[in-house]
């Protein structure tokens, strides 16, 4: 009825699999059904599964055993049927499971058994909590929480790509921290982090839906924004090299620190390079630096 190749297949499946015949007995029990449920193979294969052996229910209290079951669904009718259910443990307990059942066909397409395979839903929220993790450290910078470098190397790919296939425009804006080694030096590496911090949120809080602002490295941020020229790249430039001025971080002996940045803004031209890009808006903040700091330069 099931291959033994399927057999070693479905041993190995972290999920919980079991099959039942036509008549609901259970012919299959993996190690997975053993450590999510307490049951061994041994005490359950050779029994039906309507014994309330698991005794599913759902959150209101509905025992599915005797009614709405999805193994018998799935047997009488062929359909795949998933559910969010809670089943029995041997100890007693309630355990949260996401049951998928799935028909098996003899060679003449015939139903002759059924297969459920479940998953703990509390291992489901912890895989969706780990790889949102694991997410947010390939793409944001560990100290400021904003967007890193990496991030911003393929936003600004794709908003090329973006461009030059739907006629879209877009500019960037490159910040620098004005006289930051001053901050460090002053006040210590703690403080300069938090300065840090403050300019980055500064940023990120300030735009709007769509932008996307990352720390480019050391002092520096970068921003790529959805604007139609420079005339508008320029008002959001000036906006927030004001925010940031005006922002500041409270020292221990209640003195309030401000810092202040120099920016430099360009437009995208149509099939140049990132790398050209990027370097003319970082020409134009050197320019801000020159021209007196807390200054915007858009070329």
């Amino acid at each position: 009825m099931i291959e033994k190749d399927y057999r070693e297949v479905l041993s190995y499946m972290f999920e919980g699999v079991y099959v039942v015949d036509t008549n609901r007995k259970i012919i299959f029990w993996n190690s997975g059904s053993e450590q999510i449920t307490g049951y061994s193979a041994e005490e359950v294969i050779n029994h039906h599964c309507h014994n309330n052996i698991l005794r599913h229910v759902t959150e209101d209290g509905t025992q599915l055993c005797f009614g709405g079951c999805p193994l018998h669904h799935t047997l009488k009718t062929g359909e795949i049927q998933i559910a969010d259910v809670f089943l029995h443990h041997k100890k007693g307990h309630r355990v949260p499971v996401t049951v998928k059942s799935i028909p098996v066909y003899d060679e003449e397409k015939n139903i002759v058994a059924a297969i459920e395979v479940f998953t703990d839903s509390r291992y489901k929220k912890v895989t969706y909590e780990e790889n949102r993790r694991l997410k947010e450290l390939l793409t944001h910078d560990d100290l400021t929480r904003i967007y890193n470098r990496r991030y911003l190397d393929f936003h600004l790919k794709n908003s090329k790509v973006e461009a030059e296939q739907f006629d879209s425009t877009f500019g960037i804006l490159f910040f620098d921290i004005d006289h930051f080694k001053v901050v460090n030096d002053t006040y210590g590496h703690n403080v300069g982090d938090e300065i840090l911090k403050l300019v980055s949120q500064t940023l990120s809080s300030n735009f709007r839906q769509g932008d996307v602002v990352g720390r480019w490295g050391g002092e520096e941020f970068i921003a790529v924004l959805k604007v139609k020229n420079s005339m508008e790249l320029e008002i959001v430039a000036n906006k927030l090299r004001i925010l940031v001025s005006e922002s500041f971080y409270e020292l221990e002996n209640s003195k309030e620190l401000s810092v202040t940045v120099s920016v430099g803004g360009t437009m995208y031209i149509c099939k140049e390079e990132i790398s050209s890009l990027v370097s003319r808006a970082d020409a134009n903040m050197y320019q801000s630096k020159e021209d007196g700091r807390n200054k915007v330069t858009i070329k």
